[in-house]
C-alpha cells in the first residue's frame, strides 16, 4: 500500500514541478516509469521520505495556488501541522480486536479514541487559524477538503483483508479516531 501511495505522489509530483526535484538532480519528467522506479528504489529510506515530502508540498502549493512570497511560510506551517497530526494519531493503537476486550478495556479504548479525535480536531483548528495568517481562509478550507478527498482515495485502494476479514466478509470502512 505504501508503495502504491508513494508511486502516486511521485507521478503526480512529476507533472507539477520537475524542476523542484533538484535535490536529487534528476529530470523526473524525461524519465520513463521504469527509470523512475529504479532511481527511487536506489534511494535511502530517508531520501525517499524527503522526496515524497517535497512532491507532496509541491502538489499542495500548486493545487492551492500559493503566492511565491507565502510558499516558505505556508510550507513550514503545513509540515508542522502534518507532523503534529501524525504525533497525535500515534497516541492511539488501532490494532486490537474489540471482541477480545473486557467491558472496562473497551470503555477505556473508546474514551481514548474520543480524546485522540478531539486532539486531532483541536490541532486542525489551531493550524487553520495559523494558516489564515498566511493564506485566505478559502484556501485553508480547500486544503482540508483536498486532504479528505485524498484520504478517501487512499482508503478505496486499500485491500479489504486482515484480522477482521472473517466478519461475514463485509467490507467495513476503517474508522480512525
Amino acid at each position: 500500500m505504501k508503495k502504491i501511495l508513494f508511486t502516486l505522489f511521485i507521478i503526480y509530483g512529476f507533472g507539477l514541478n520537475a524542476q523542484n526535484a533538484q535535490t536529487t538532480d534528476y529530470d523526473w519528467k524525461k524519465m520513463d516509469p521504469k527509470q523512475r522506479k529504479e532511481v527511487i528504489n536506489n534511494l535511502s529510506p530517508e531520501e525517499r521520505k524527503e522526496l515524497l515530502k517535497k512532491f507532496r508540498n509541491n502538489m499542495v502549493l500548486e493545487n492551492l495556488e500559493i503566492d511565491a512570497s507565502d510558499k516558505t511560510e505556508f510550507t513550514q506551517l503545513y509540515n508542522e501541522y502534518l507532523d503534529n497530526q501524525k504525533q497525535i494519531k500515534g497516541q492511539f493503537d488501532p490494532n486490537f480486536n474489540p471482541e477480545t476486550l473486557s467491558d472496562d478495556e473497551a470503555k477505556a479504548k473508546l474514551q481514548q479514541s474520543f480524546e485522540v479525535g478531539q486532539k486531532l480536531l483541536d490541532n486542525r483548528k489551531k493550524y487553520a487559524d495559523k494558516m489564515q495568517q498566511v493564506i485566505p481562509c478559502q484556501k485553508v478550507l480547500k486544503l482540508f477538503q483536498s486532504e479528505g478527498m485524498m484520504r478517501d482515495k487512499m482508503n478505496e485502494r486499500k485491500p479489504h483483508t486482515g484480522r477482521n476479514n472473517n466478519m461475514n466478509n463485509m467490507a467495513r470502512p476503517k474508522q480512525n479516531p
